[in-house]
């Protein structure tokens, strides 16, 4: 048996449009024949997401009873049987009460899936479990049902609703989301203009970040080596010495002048396990580069400008940072540097700057020799 297919609707809060558009999609497939029925939406007294319900054949409720009140939760037994080739599921998030098999939605959904099902769902942002503090942090409020990051992200289709702050206020003073009696406080509280705004930066961030990730997927299965410059990703090659630091600041700013950008650090070990570089320095520099949002990583290599060139395509780079060599111009005229090395190799497909610090050789034709091991240079 086939596992089923998962797509998710991803909004940034409530009534941007996420189970409308659920219901939208489950319709033009029943249109074009499909089996669909709805096996759990919640429609708020909402009179359009409603009337978008109509026609599509649903699966009733379990009821059931827990502290003297009784609530009406999915009946996945029942979907289960009717086997239908895709299952509608709001609330991905949700928390069944105490008595039914799973204690989550979104492993009621699991369970689906593992029948064969495809699954259409909906989650709002804020219940992403990995969020949950930063949301809190914003809103003042602490969501109580959430769901794992990984449940979302292993997705087969992720559509982000998305809908700007203003629009949703609109909505919500229109009488579209909550009752007339609720949309004062709600507009006050939750739905003020800053909270709406950095929800919705949050959604967009995170719902990119997946985009990115399914491009690395698609450009390793097809073998695709050249970057594609879908937003600047600046990779700065640490070499180990104390210009890292001005390296990785440069990086910071040219990432940061496009929505979007994102700075990699890379720092090249020798194949034979020696370590020139200072620990010491490469743990500030670490910390420098994840204080700005970053990411360092390691690799292996016996051949430095190599190793920065494969991983830079790897990671689909945009631009590469080096330091100006601190080698003199004498010694250059013997070998050739990794920036050289770096440089020639890039080819048209990334960018290399080349970025001058108190260290650089700045055209000296000697250099005085300084005793004790040091760290490699840039362009040695």
């Amino acid at each position: 048996m086939s596992h089923g297919i998962l797509r998710v609707y991803l909004g940034a809060a409530p009534g941007v449009g996420k189970t409308y558009d659920m219901l939208g999609e489950g319709r033009r497939r029943a249109e074009r024949g499909t089996d669909v029925v709805i096996a759990f939406v919640e429609d708020y007294g909402r009179p359009l997401t409603r009337q978008m319900a109509q026609g599509l054949e649903t699966v009733p409720r379990r009821t059931m009873g827990y502290r003297e009140a009784a609530f009406n939760e999915m009946d996945l037994d029942a979907v289960l049987a009717r086997h239908p080739k895709v299952a509608l599921v709001d609330e991905l998030a949700h928390t069944n009460i105490p008595g039914c098999r799973n204690e989550k939605r979104w492993q009621d959904v699991e369970e689906l899936l593992d029948a064969g099902i495809d699954v259409i769902s909906t989650v709002n942002i804020q219940h992403l479990e990995s969020l949950n503090d930063v949301v809190e942090q914003i809103t003042g409020i602490r969501q109580r049902e959430t769901v794992p990051d990984e449940v979302v992200r292993r997705a087969d289709q992720i559509e982000l609703v998305d809908m700007s702050a203003e629009a949703l206020r609109r909505r919500m003073v229109h009488g579209n989301i909550y009752p007339a009696e609720k949309i004062d406080a709600a507009l006050a509280n939750f739905f003020c203009l800053g909270n709406l705004t950095a929800l919705r930066e949050i959604a967009l961030l995170w719902a990119a970040d997946r985009v990115e990730e399914a491009l690395l997927h698609y450009r390793d299965e097809q073998g695709i080596q050249e970057p594609w410059a879908t937003r600047e990703r600046v990779l700065v090659a640490l070499p180990g010495g104390p210009e890292g630091e001005t390296l990785i600041r440069r990086g910071e700013r040219i990432a940061s002048r496009g929505a979007g950008g994102e700075l990699l650090a890379v720092h090249v070990m020798s194949g034979d396990g020696l370590v020139p570089a200072s620990p010491h320095l490469l743990d500030r520099q670490r910390a420098l580069v994840e204080s700005f949002g970053g990411s360092y990583h390691t690799v292996v290599g016996d051949d430095p400008a190599q190793a920065v060139l494969d991983f830079a395509r790897q990671v689909n780079a945009s631009e590469i940072l080096i330091g100006a060599t601190r080698r003199s111009r004498l010694r250059a005229l013997f070998s050739r540097g990794v920036g050289t090395a770096i440089v020639e190799g890039s080819g048209d497909d990334i960018d290399v700057y080349i970025v001058t610090h108190s260290a650089a050789a700045h055209g000296r034709l000697l250099r005085p020799r300084t005793g004790g091991g040091r760290a490699p240079e840039p362009g040695q």
